[in-house]
């Protein structure tokens, strides 16, 4: 069983920035990739960016540029540094991890709020 803790949620003014952390605990084991979700009121779940074991990374096309994913693989933990929020970044932001073989584990999803 994976326990992924994420923190650094909250309400930020539109221009802010905001940086998330999740950090993996558990049985964790071939780790491909780390990333983060959102998801907003009425929306589906969306991939925001993804971090692989090697350091490659992915963005949505609406975070691109303003966003910037890391990970620390000694710690199992992932950041997403936010910048230059909008009002549209508002969501529930959640951290997945991949196994090689397994289904996605999921946070519990943090909120983030970003006032025009």
């Amino acid at each position: 069983q994976v326990q992924l803790v994420e923190s650094g949620g909250g309400l930020v003014q539109a221009g802010g920035s905001l940086k998330l952390s999740c950090a993996a605990s558990g049985n964790i084991f071939k780790i491909n990739t780390m990333g983060w979700y959102r998801q907003a009121p009425g929306k589906q779940r969306d991939l925001v960016a993804l971090i692989t074991t090697g350091g490659s990374t992915n963005y949505a096309d609406s975070v691109s540029g303003r966003f910037t994913i890391s990970r620390d693989n000694a710690k199992n933990t992932v950041y997403l540094q936010m910048n230059s929020l909008k009002p549209e970044d508002t969501a529930v932001y959640y951290c997945y991890l991949q196994r090689v073989g397994w289904s996605k584990d999921w946070g519990q999803g943090t909120q983030v709020t970003v006032s025009a």
